[in-house]
């Protein structure tokens, strides 16, 4: 029986294949004439990505405004700084070229500028966008989902929290996703976003419901990502293993594994959050040192859950047994299980900010809920 109700709603619209990106300048001219281009430090430079989409705009006779060096883990200075040009230049559109960070980014500046004050606002409750302007996403790493999601995350140094804020304005109107482009990223980040792709299934496996076809969604959606990413560890300029794990990671967060449950549980992403927070740890790279320290405090909670994963995933019989296959799996890869191993000395003063951090962030799960006790334990796993 299917515990949880829900509304199946994704709008939008998808382009997977070899030089999609073609297609972008005919989508865009549809929404105005004047485009917002949003990037990182460089990379869609060297891989093509940003000539290709430059061409595309301008052959549709779109206008471009460009804000580059967005930040890996996006900032909020960046996107009010994004915003306030958008805003002052009329914009129509913002066109998103990059991973993850860049599509939260761009996210997040479509719905602040119509507001005229800080994205923070957003994204901390205080208020809710009335409108947005449309989002155009060119990926070029696989990873976060935020392709086909309305889903974004942003960061405040100041304060040290950051949030991930949802809204159905957020969602882009169309993804490009050409896996041509991932393959000259290099094998860490490669690692982190496969990583990054199995914590998202894992956050909706974790989540409450009795929901066994989403169950089957998510363990073949994981179960993806392990056969396919050592092969690709192993031969990063593969297009067919890029384009593999690049649809994964996209399915693995628009809303597949979801679907009568309680949205997932999310407390993992609350704890590699607080590490990024402090030592800009990449996303993914913070979730591979998490997830097993969670697994571990959570193993005579719902032992149950995690065998049951281990065996549909690992082969494996015992909670521990699984715990261990995974932080396996995640240091075969390349991704980090440690705070060492992610290069941060967690000493007692480095363990005693990160509580701090946690705390002010209030680490939590949407399901599996944790205390300040529980932040100690998974600090003690993580170091």
């Amino acid at each position: 029986m299917m515990t949880e109700r829900f509304v199946i709603y994704n709008p939008v619209k998808l382009h997977f294949g070899k030089q999609v990106v073609d297609k972008i300048g005919k989508a865009a001219a549809t929404y105005g004439k004047k485009a917002l281009l949003v990037y990182g430090k460089g990379s869609v430079k060297r891989n093509g990505a940003y000539d290709d989409t430059v061409e595309s705009l301008r052959q549709a006779g779109v206008q471009i405004i460009e804000y580059p060096g967005i930040k890996p883990n996006p900032i909020v200075e960046d996107v009010d700084k994004a915003a306030k040009l958008g805003r002052e230049e009329h914009v129509d559109m913002v066109v998103a070229v990059g991973g993850g960070s860049v599509l939260d980014s761009a996210k997040y500046v479509a719905i602040t500028i119509p507001a005229s004050h800080s994205c923070w606002d957003f994204a901390t409750g205080k208020t809710k966008p009335a409108e947005a302007i449309p989002v155009l996403g060119v990926l070029t790493l696989a990873a976060t989902g935020s392709e086909m999601n309305p889903l974004g995350v942003v960061q405040h140094d100041q304060q040290k929290k950051k949030i991930g804020y949802g809204h159905p304005l957020m969602f882009p109107k169309h993804s490009f996703l050409d896996p041509a482009y991932t393959t000259s990223v290099p094998a860490n980040y490669t690692a982190y976003g496969i990583t990054d792709l199995i914590a998202h299934a894992l956050e909706g496996w974790f989540g409450e419901g009795d929901a066994t076809l989403t169950d089957r969604f998510i363990l073949s959606i994981i179960n993806e990502a392990l056969e396919y990413g050592p092969r690709l560890m192993a031969d990063l300029t593969n297009y067919e293993l890029r384009a593999k794990i690049m649809y994964a990671a996209t399915m693995a967060l628009n809303g597949l594994t979801s679907q009568g449950k309680k949205s997932g549980d999310w407390g993992v992403h609350g704890i590699g959050h607080a590490m990024s927070v402090l030592w800009d740890i990449p996303h993914g790279a913070s979730l591979s040192i998490a997830f097993p320290a969670w697994m571990t405090l959570q193993q005579n909670r719902i032992p149950e859950r995690i065998e049951e994963l281990g065996y549909a995933t690992f082969n494996t019989n015992t909670v521990d047994d699984t715990i261990k296959a995974m932080k396996t799996f995640f240091q075969e890869i390349g991704s980090p299980v440690s705070l060492s191993e992610a290069g941060v000395h967690a000493g007692e003063k480095e363990q005693q900010e990160l509580l701090e951090v946690m705390r002010i962030n209030k680490v939590d799960g949407n399901v599996h809920k944790l205390n300040d006790e529980d932040y100690q334990l998974l600090i003690s796993e993580m170091i």
